[in-house]
């Protein structure tokens, strides 16, 4: 039987997974948070283990039949990706994705224009980039800004996330270098189940989050600089 792992809130999320990051030799390290709960699991890891913050753009792609249920997703760069069971199935017709599409990056371009208000999107060449949700349901979101990320050369490609489901973890570990999962309950069935606060945070509270951390945003003269985490 799995260990099932509850938290109180997304903060304790961010700081148990930080603890598994602890000595763990990272460069120029940033932390990409998905928006918008996942900013406040990043918030809490990026300071921790004293990381850059930013956000990573990505809009799931609804199933006609039910919204709840993701066919794939969409990226901040445009980068589409499918998520293949569903495809195969041939129940999406191309009239239903376009249109789907174009509305989820419509939304992608208002919460862009949010977040980069805030901050300019953080350079990604040649740095330990860790990627964070609050936790993972299809996981078809995250390969898209995976993708999307990896093709900005960063360093390395880490994923944390406080829960998931096991068979999603398998999926996910061919789009990263490593993946960092606090627990994967054989009977997941919603994310929100495994915290005590899920509350929806607002945008007010996710530019927050956000906002706390562009007086450390590093110069290009920090670049390179190696940080060992203790």
């Amino acid at each position: 039987m799995t260990h099932v792992i509850h938290f109180q809130n997304r903060e304790e999320a961010g700081r148990r997974l930080a603890e598994r990051l602890q000595g763990r030799l990272l460069v120029d390290p940033l932390v990409l948070a998905v928006p918008r709960g996942g900013l406040a699991v990043g918030a809490a890891l990026a300071h921790d283990i004293e990381a850059d913050l930013d956000v990573l753009l990505a809009r799931k792609l609804r199933a006609p039949s039910n919204p709840e249920v993701a066919i794939g997703a969409v990226a901040e760069n445009g980068f589409v990706y499918i998520y293949e069971r569903t495809a195969e199935g041939g129940r999406l017709s191309l009239d239903y994705l376009q249109r789907e599409l174009k509305f989820q990056t419509v939304e992608l371009k208002r919460r862009a224009h949010l977040f980069r208000g805030v901050r300019p999107p953080a350079p990604i060449i040649g740095r330990s980039v860790v990627v964070v949700n609050d936790g993972l349901a299809t996981g078809a979101t995250l390969i898209a800004a995976l993708q999307a990320t990896r093709a900005q050369n960063p360093l390395e490609l880490l994923v944390a996330v406080p829960v998931a489901p096991p068979e999603q973890l398998t999926v996910i570990k061919r789009w990263c270098d490593e993946l960092i999962c606090l627990s994967a309950p054989d009977d997941f069935l919603a994310v929100g189940q495994y915290y005590e606060d899920f509350h929806q945070l607002d945008d007010a509270e996710a530019a927050a989050l956000l906002s706390d951390f562009t007086d450390e945003i590093p110069t290009a003269a920090a670049h390179g600089t190696m940080t060992s985490h203790h």
